[in-house]
This record gives structure tokens, sequence and C-alpha cells, in this order.
């Protein structure tokens, strides 16, 4: 789907580029002047984005155009705001991001260049995150005499740990996609200018799956396990059996033991 498409804003369209790749969509952000730096206006159409995939969408790639996923919050356009605003503004951060994490669909993260503060939250948001040896990872919150605002005190020390998130904002600690990849920042090492493509790859191969089950992965199994052992255990179960009782399965499965499917091999 091309920004033509979009409905949205001509305004906020701009500061996305959205294109579709068969049952793929691409959102490109859209700022490479200033290192794909997030304000107000292209959270709003991030989060216009996701209110609106069209139904056959079945996986979605965020990208940055440039050489840069995201610097963060756009500080030049920050302005003095009291408690009240502030807490509003933190939390529209918070329901855009949301929409990303809560999607209905697989999202991917394809890394490059800065990932930082609400970059990094950003692409903490996604559920896979593809990084190739240009990006690094900051969150210089504490430099500039403010705090996460956009749920990267939540989603961050889930992927790395609360000690290796406070180190980052305490020291201004930056990690390199190697260092990344080991500690949980993402999934995938490619190589140079190879991030886009991997993404591009996997979402391809997840919407090929079936949609209840990226349905369970998306919404059932991170509620499992923060649950405690006995209705996690009680969760999964019920799950399992509304996933096999779906007709898509019955096909696949019955496809697998006609021989018409491969086998589980290593790569």
């Amino acid at each position: 789907m091309g920004n033509a498409e979009t409905p949205a804003p001509a305004a906020d369209a701009a500061l996305l580029k959205i294109e579709r790749q068969g049952a793929v969509l691409t959102v490109g952000l859209n700022r490479p002047a200033k290192r794909n730096a997030l304000n107000d206006g292209i959270i709003l159409a991030i989060g216009e984005c996701f209110a609106d995939l069209p139904d056959d969408i079945r996986a979605v790639v965020i990208h940055g155009v440039g050489d840069n996923f995201s610097s963060g919050l756009d500080l030049s356009e920050l302005r003095e705001r009291d408690a009240t605003e502030g807490l509003v503004h933190s939390q529209m951060w918070h329901r855009v991001f949301d929409r990303i994490q809560y999607s209905r669909v697989p999202v991917i993260a394809a890394l490059k260049g800065a990932v930082i503060g609400g970059g990094l939250e950003l692409a903490c948001a996604a559920h896979i995150r593809v990084a190739e040896p240009s990006a690094y990872f900051a969150l210089p919150e504490g430099q500039r005499g403010i705090f996460v605002g956009g749920g990267g005190s939540v989603r961050l020390p889930r992927l790395i740990g609360v000690a290796r998130m406070a180190d980052m904002m305490l020291t201004g600690r930056v990690y390199s996609a190697t260092e990344g990849s080991a500690y949980g920042f993402a999934q995938y090492l490619v190589e140079d200018g190879g991030s886009l493509a991997k993404a591009l790859e996997l979402a391809e191969k997840i919407a090929g799956n079936a949609p209840l089950t990226n349905f369970a992965v998306l919404q059932a199994l991170p509620m499992i396990a923060e649950a405690n052992p006995q209705t996690g255990l009680l969760m999964e179960s019920l799950m399992a059996t509304v996933a096999q009782s779906d007709q898509e399965a019955k096909r696949r499965i019955r496809a697998f033991l006609d021989h018409k499917t491969a086998k589980v091999k290593p790569t």
C-alpha cells in the first residue's frame, strides 16, 4: 500500500513511507535528514497506520528511511509542558506503541544506524528485531535530564534486564549491534545493508503461518509467560484447544500427515 492509499492527512503521510509487498506492509520512518527523529506527527501517523491495517495484511515491517532507524525523541520540537501535559503526551506514545505490540499481526523492526531513546522504545514494541552491523543502541535520557516516556521502562527490561537498562541510562553506555544481538536487543544480526531484506524474508514466512497461531503467539504467550505457573498452564491448555480445533490447523495437519509438506530440518 503506497502513501496514496494511506487514509492519513498529506502532512502526516509524508512522515511515513508505506508500501505493500503481498501480505506484508512496510512502514518506513521518513525523516532521514533528522535521523528519523520522532515528533508527535510521526507518532500519530504510526498510530493511524496500525489502527487501520487492511484485513489481508499478515505481517508488518518497520524500518528507517536513510541510514538510521531512529534517533529518538525530536528534542528540537520539545516544548515546555506542565505535569499534566507531560503525562498526556507520554500516554499518547504508550497508546501508539501498544497498537504495535498488541497488533493483530506480527511486527518486525529492521534496525540500522541509530536506535536511540524513543527509537529503541519503538523497536522494543515490535515482536522481532533484525539488526545490521551499523546499528547501535543507547538511552541518553540521563544526560538530557529526562526519562523514558514511550514504554521503554516496561518493555526493555524484559529484553535485557533492569540492571543493563539502568547502566545505559546512568552512564550513557552505547551497545553495538554485535553486543545487542547477544544481550537481547535484537534476535537477528545480518550483514551490512541486509536488515530490511531479512525482515521482509521473515515477514513473508510469518505471513504464511496460520493466523490463529500468530494471534496466540502475540496475545496469549506474553500473558502466559507473566502468569503464575498454574494459571499459565491452564491458559496454555485453553489456547492449544482453540488453535487445534481451527479448520486451518486441521487442514495443515492433514497435509503434513499426507506428506504434502516438508518435515522440519536444520538450516
